[in-house]
This record gives C-alpha cells, structure tokens and sequence, in this order.
C-alpha cells in the first residue's frame, strides 16, 4: 500500500518502546506547530502495553495534551469493557494530563446522542487543516482479526459516513451499540499509526499488503491519511511482511 510506513519488531515489549518514543515525537512535533497536542487513543488490548511505556516517558508535554478516545463502547465508563477504564487505569492515571483536557464519550446518552455531542466537540476543540478541516494531531488504532479498527466493522453503515466525525453504529455480530471515529475524521489526522500484535492478526496483516485491487477493502484497508498509516507490528502479527524484525 502506497505511503505506509512499517515497523516489525521481534517481540511486543520493542514494540511498545518505539510506538511510545513515536507518541512523544507527534507531541513534540504538535506543541511546536501549534501548542497543544490533540490524540485519539485506541482501544483493545494491544495498546495497554503502549500506554504503560508511554506513562514512563520522560519529557512529555503532558500539560498541553487533549486527550480524546477513538472509539467506544456503549457501556458505563467505570465497566471492563469500557475503552476510556482501560486508558484511564493504564496511563490517565498516571500522568499530568489537566483534567478538563480528558475528553470520554458520554455513554449515558442514547448512542446517537452521544455520538452527536462528541462531533461538536471536536469541531470546537480540534485544530484545523489547510481545507479547515477539524484535524487530529494523532490518531492511535488496534486492528481485529476481521480487519476492524476503531468500530468501524467490516458490513456496517458507519464505513458509508461522509460527512459526520463521530457516529454510533450497530454492530450485529456482537449485538451491541458502539460511537466511533469515522473514516473522514480518522484520514484527516496528521498521523495516524495502527498498533498490531499477535498470531490472530496475521493473516489480515497479510491480507492488507498482499491482496489485489480488485478484492473488497476491509475497514483497515480504508485509514488513509495524507501520509499513509505508519505500522507497528510484533514478529507474530508481522511475519508475512517483507523484513526482518526492527
């Protein structure tokens, strides 16, 4: 794919060390551009470790980072599944990060609702691009084993949004509701890098640099920033990647 950039790393705690110094860079290089750092933190497992080294980091302007949550699911935000616990318990927490500058979904709206408030507040809080569009300084995504990112599923009416930053979608194989980023606000990010471990996602991994034009994209296949993802992959998740491990 045209523009990607990426890292495969022999084992997952390589991985969290450079997607962490990465995340330091996109601050640093944000706060000299414009004074502040506005980042989307994915959710899933994958990142928790990312989170856990980034927390250690010295020299993070922490003070002028927004933090915001790509994607989330319907469910209160103190529960297991919720994506703002999960960062909250493995980096808010643990870093300086001024409190009106933490932004969860509100999960106690109806999920239209919510994903509606959300919109309108990165409209007001996100810097702009040179087509004024609201722009992520940096967008953090997982990937599923199905080729999901963020909530947007393969067969869903989210993928088909154009106009909306954030919408609440359906997702029928897991029965539940779910408020997400949507493509356009996801490909308007200065940078967008995807966090990838283990076994399950490899044939997916191979799926997205190996398939031919004409096969159906999957929701990963649709992240395309200006400057392509940049790709932070395990020996697992990476193994049929051309090159050996960083």
């Amino acid at each position: 794919m045209q523009g990607e950039r990426v890292h495969v790393f022999d084992k997952i705690e390589t991985l969290n060390e450079a997607a962490a110094h990465r995340i330091r860079e996109c601050a640093e290089e944000a706060v000299a551009d414009h004074g502040a750092f506005h980042v989307a933190l994915a959710g899933g497992q994958t990142p928790v470790g990312v989170y856990e080294t980034l927390r250690r980091l010295d020299g993070f302007p922490w003070e002028r980072a927004h933090v915001y949550l790509g994607d989330e699911r319907n469910v209160p935000g103190d529960h297991p599944d919720s994506n703002y616990r999960m960062a909250r318990e493995s980096l808010l927490d643990h870093v300086p990060v001024p409190a009106g500058q933490v932004h969860p979904i509100d999960t106690g709206r109806p999920p239209d609702q919510a994903a509606a408030a959300y919109a309108e507040l990165l409209q007001a809080n996100l810097p702009r691009d040179g087509q004024d569009r609201p722009r992520f300084d940096l967008v953090l995504l997982g990937m599923g084993a199905d080729g999901h990112v963020a909530s947007l599923f393969p067969d869903t009416d989210i993928l088909r949004r154009r106009k909306r930053l954030v919408a609440a979608v359906y997702v029928e194989k897991l029965e539940t509701w779910r408020i997400s980023l949507t493509l356009p606000a996801i490909n308007a990010a200065r940078h967008v890098a995807l966090l990838v471990a283990g076994d399950k996602k490899a044939d997916v991994v191979r799926h997205v640099f190996h398939a031919g034009a004409e096969a159906t994209p999957l929701p990963v296949q649709l992240i395309r920033p200006e400057e392509g993802p940049e790709w932070f992959l395990d020996a697992a998740a990476g193994r049929h990647v051309t090159g050996a491990p960083a």
